[in-house]
């Protein structure tokens, strides 16, 4: 494991001290447990890249037209 330095407003030190007490952890266990979750939450960027993919395709059609009529077919009266 590496030690890093990091310069961190005042406000948040309180914050982060505050957090790790309630949580009954050190000031760095907090830190490595918001580092895996920011990591975690980022690896999520292939939705927002895969977002509208096919926008500019014109030979599938409406999409929600599509949709509807797959859900005509399966209406039940």
């Amino acid at each position: 494991m590496t030690r890093i330095l990091a310069d961190l407003p005042d406000e948040d030190i309180r914050w982060l001290d505050d957090r790790a007490a309630q949580q009954g952890k050190s000031r760095a266990s907090v830190l490595r447990e918001a580092v895996s979750v920011y990591r975690a939450e980022s690896s999520q960027d292939w939705i927002a890249r895969g977002a509208g993919y096919w926008k500019h395709r014109d030979d599938i059609g409406d999409g929600v037209e599509h949709q509807r009529a797959m859900r005509a077919d399966r209406t039940f009266d």
